[in-house]
């Protein structure tokens, strides 16, 4: 899910000019891609530690080549026992490391799990042994896949600070594949969705969040392929549980083609009654990260939630921005998380500010649907009444 620099994310940070500057020809094959997103995060937290690769190699007792092997992907991290792996990231902290970086490792390395199966299984038939068929991703993890297909740093990657000095010679600013290895792995990728697709219900997480990552494909026929997938979807029983993510998935990745008819759609049919409602808040507290228990399908979204209201109100008013592709779902999730918790308004006086401020651009502004209008009418209306 997916997600998501997701489709709910459509102004992700550009990468910056020398993103992937290597080519492909100056990598050792696809194998030397297997820790190419959590070589390149190692890479970042040491320089931004204030450590050169030698003085990082000493502090770990390793020689030079090994952190360079590291950092290029050449010697996957992933690959290292993960009690060595732990130590490292605690002398990292002990040098002043961003904890915030550190704590990105363990969904680097599932991202760098996607690529390597991605690259690699080029018949894509074995659809249950693919990282995306058995864990739901989170915003972050699904950003950390992309940061090596579109160069663009995950939203959850702290920015670097103003006094870093510029890296000197070509060395990438990211974990940006060649051109040929992002081709094959958007290939792979189409064949496992639709392996995924013709075995239903076993292969639903599979196809949701394989196709969520395709719409990152800047192929002339993206759109036509996703549309395709959607009509295939659409024939499968409303009565099938697994299709309502499926749903909500392709409504956000059409919407990067500029097609907000099945996110109209999704709104209007999906999340029409307390159980899609609530359904739809599940998906936004665990792709935010305020669920955080680990999840192995979809079902939780029609369970109990695990989210702090709160909390998730907040990162939704950040989404009430016109220039997000999906701004009309923002707008509804923010409607009903407050028509379900009501109170939620006078618990924060800084958030309701910024709500309201929110509300009333996006109501001047004009670039929503009718619906969504009713709803930022409601949700102001709500906010008079608090005297917020």
């Amino acid at each position: 899910m997916l997600t998501a620099v997701g489709a709910e994310d459509m102004t992700p940070r550009r990468a910056p000019s020398r993103a992937g500057t290597l080519t492909s020809a100056q990598r050792s094959g696809n194998r030397a891609l297997e820790g190419v997103v959590t070589g390149h995060l190692f890479k970042i937290t040491r320089e931004r530690a204030g450590l050169t690769q030698r003085g990082l190699s000493e502090v770990l007792s390793v020689d030079p080549t090994t952190v360079q092997g590291w950092e290029s992907g050449r010697r996957p991290l992933t690959a290292v026992p993960s009690a060595q792996f732990r130590a490292m990231r605690r002398c990292l902290l002990g040098r002043g490391a961003d904890p915030a970086l550190l704590s990105l490792f363990d969904v680097a390395i599932d991202a760098d799990a996607v690529l390597a199966h991605g690259l690699h299984d080029a018949q894509g038939e074995d659809y249950a042994t693919h990282p995306l068929a058995t864990s739901v991703f989170t915003r972050t993890s699904t950003h950390m896949v992309a940061w090596a297909l579109t160069g663009a740093p995950p939203a959850a990657l702290p920015r670097a600070p103003s006094d870093m000095p510029s890296r000197r010679g070509p060395t990438p600013d990211g974990p940006l594949l060649g051109e040929s290895e992002r081709r094959a792995f958007f290939e792979n990728l189409r064949r496992h969705a639709e392996v995924a697709d013709r075995a239903g219900e076993d292969g639903a997480l599979l196809r949701r969040q394989a196709l969520y990552l395709c719409s990152y494909d800047a192929a002339p026929d993206t759109h036509a392929w996703i549309a395709n997938m959607r009509s295939r979807q659409s024939r499968t029983p409303r009565s099938h549980s697994w299709t309502w993510a499926d749903a909500r998935s392709l409504a956000t990745s059409l919407t990067r083609y500029g097609d907000q008819d099945a996110l109209h759609a999704f709104i209007e049919h999906s999340i029409a009654d307390d159980e899609g409602e609530l359904a739809n808040l599940n998906y936004w507290g665990y792709w935010l990260g305020h669920d955080r228990l680990p999840r192995g399908d979809d079902s939780f979204m029609r369970g109990s939630s695990a989210w702090e209201a709160g909390a998730l109100l907040r990162s939704l008013v950040d989404r009430l921005n016109p220039d997000l592709g999906c701004i009309d779902l923002n707008v509804h999730s923010v409607w009903a998380l407050l028509a379900a918790r009501p109170g939620l308004l006078a618990s924060d006086p800084v958030l309701t500010r910024d709500l309201r401020e929110r509300v009333s651009r996006l109501l001047d502004a004009g670039s929503v649907s009718q619906q969504s209008r009713r709803e930022l009418d409601a949700v102001h209306y709500g906010l008079k009444l608090n005297n917020s």
